[in-house]
């Protein structure tokens, strides 16, 4: 059992009705405790003064309106990234992170306590797993910044499920928490903004696919190389390149989005111009109609303590992403944010 006492956001709102009639409430209360949590941002009982004093006393005997507790906060330099960790329930710790670009407020969250995915270049793989996130837990790590830009009049404007874990390692809870986020009587959060991240396990990409969400997705490549990418990241044992490929193309005809191919340039391992000619010639498959249903995202390596590569060099980058682009590829160097507070994700769980 993660937590002692039920937690209110790992509750749906049907959930919430039920128990407000339980305990002998009329069920419009769960439209009052629904619209608090997630228009009101309200994360104390006692601010739920719509609510009477004798149901306010239950509830706070019996549900958790909070579960993380923040222990640690870092400011990078230039103010525009922030990043939290939080302890959980039982001790272990997550990370989540807010980053500002111009007029967006990106969040960055968890799904798991860990990894079990072992990527070598990731402080959270390096971590193994602990266990998985509730989808309340989940939910709550995008509520605590939410409620910190509500203050300021501001609201988040992207969430990418790319911090600790391997978001469809723990596909329902996953999917709950998106789906209590996207609710249009509550935090009213459109599915296309939202994107996951895997590392590339093909029978769940298969059933995202199947399921035809708005939800953006986003695969975790680095290499099309089998030998290299096994090294890199040792589920391409099991899902090869091109078993990968193979389901990522499916995803594009069963629901016509453009997907996104994630690359962490390492200098003198993956960044070279063959490399990238490589990855054009694989991506032909993706053709369709002559509309680029797909998007590399470069990323130059975040540096961890557990991983001896260095990041390319930003001309490296340039003539990799030139190249994709002479293809007729969609390629953008991503803005490397945080380095200076280890946003990235896991590095400051692994160090508490």
């Amino acid at each position: 059992m993660i937590h002692d006492k039920s937690f209110i956001y790992d509750l749906s709102y049907t959930q919430i009705k039920e128990l407000v009639i339980d305990l002998g409430e009329p069920g419009y209360r769960a439209d009052q405790i629904w619209h608090g949590l997630y228009q009101q941002h309200w994360n104390k009982w006692e601010q739920f003064t719509s609510l009477p004093a004798r149901l306010r006393s239950r509830l706070e005997s019996d549900i958790l309106v909070t579960s993380l507790r923040p222990t640690t906060t870092l400011e990078s330099t230039d103010g525009e990234t922030v990043k939290t960790l939080f302890q959980l329930p039982g001790g272990t710790a997550i990370e989540a992170v807010i980053m500002r670009y111009n007029k967006r407020r990106t969040l960055c969250i968890s799904t798991q306590a860990g990894c079990a995915m072992g990527c070598v270049f990731c402080a959270t793989g390096q971590m193994g797993l602990n266990r998985n996130l509730s989808s309340g837990e989940i939910v709550e790590q995008v509520m605590y910044y939410s409620r910190q830009l509500h203050r300021d009049d501001e609201r988040v404007t992207n969430i990418v499920i790319m911090g600790m874990g391997e978001p469809f390692h723990n596909y329902n809870e996953t999917m709950h928490a998106i789906e209590r986020l996207n609710d249009k009587d509550g935090y009213n959060f459109g599915a296309r903004r939202f994107t996951i991240s895997t590392v590339g396990l093909v029978p769940m990409i298969k059933r995202f696919s199947s399921e035809k969400h708005q939800i953006n997705l986003a695969i975790s490549l680095h290499t099309v190389d089998n030998e290299l990418r096994t090294s890199l990241l040792p589920v391409n044992r099991k899902y090869p390149v091109d078993v990968l490929l193979e389901s990522c193309r499916e995803y594009v005809q069963l629901t016509g989005r453009r997907i996104t191919f994630e690359w962490a340039l390492i200098r003198g391992l993956n960044d070279s111009v063959n490399q990238a000619e490589e990855l054009a010639r694989k991506l032909k498959l993706f053709r369709s109609g002559g509309a680029n249903l797909y998007h590399v995202n470069l990323i130059p390596l975040n540096p961890t303590y557990g991983y001896s590569g260095e990041r390319t060099t930003r001309n490296q980058a340039i003539l990799f992403r030139d190249q994709l682009t002479k293809a007729g590829i969609s390629c953008t160097i991503r803005v490397r944010r945080g380095i200076d507070i280890q946003a990235g994700c896991g590095q400051l769980a692994i160090k508490s």
